[in-house]
């Protein structure tokens, strides 16, 4: 008889590498990514990640890429005035990021090589022209969204308070309902982001409201 085939081991791919990387990124942390780490959870030597990707670096570009690569942007291809496409590319972006906010402080670094991030500021930055803003209001409104999504994505507002109603309620006679904001996180953390980027577009729209004919400076 013959005897039966060994299963064989499934093919290191980057795919694979990028998705275990993440989930670790995910569960642990961006220290919790190392080369050595990797090759263990992956069943597999650590030299044979090297076939696939030069450093640990390229590896985490990589997963930030990933993440990115999920962020919608049709809003701006498909004539969507740019109010409405910067309100609901933030709200894409920031759903992207916080289903991963580990990887975040690793992708605020910027773009760098990275293709879904380079489209995606490509992708704002023309919308931003077509509707008539200059290329340097352009790059500040591109800059001013990133910094507002990544920031609202890194943590929680209401999960910095503890539970704990004793500590405010003598010396700190405005937060005497602080100790709640945990059970509200999710309402709470929503409705500040909501606010936030409500404010700001509707700010761009009341400073610049034809976007155009304003100085560059």
């Amino acid at each position: 008889m013959c005897g039966m085939a060994r299963p064989r081991k499934p093919l290191l791919s980057r795919e694979r590498i990028v998705a275990t990387a993440l989930r670790l990124v995910d569960a642990d942390g961006l220290q919790a990514v190392s080369t050595r780490r990797l090759a263990a959870e992956l069943g597999v030597s650590g030299p044979s990640l090297y076939n696939h990707f030069r450093t640990k670096d390229e590896i985490l570009d990589a997963v930030a890429d990933q993440v990115c690569s999920r962020v919608d942007l049709t809003m701006f291809e498909d004539g969507t005035p740019w109010d409405e496409a910067l309100t609901r590319w933030a709200r894409s972006y920031r759903a992207a990021l916080r289903a991963h906010p580990h990887i975040v402080p690793f992708l605020a670094q910027g773009p760098g090589r990275r293709p879904s991030q380079l489209r995606m500021a490509d992708a704002v930055f023309g919308a931003m022209t077509r509707a008539g803003w200059s290329r340097a209001q352009a790059t500040h409104i591109g800059a001013l969204m990133r910094y507002f999504v990544a920031g609202s994505a890194l943590g929680s507002f209401a999960r910095g308070f503890v539970d704990d109603a004793s500590l405010y309620e003598d010396s700190y006679p405005h937060l005497t309902q602080a100790h709640l904001l945990a059970d509200q996180r999710d309402r709470v953390d929503e409705g500040a982001f909501e606010t936030g980027l409500a404010a700001l577009v509707r700010g761009l729209a009341d400073t610049f409201p034809d976007g155009r004919d304003h100085p560059e400076g």
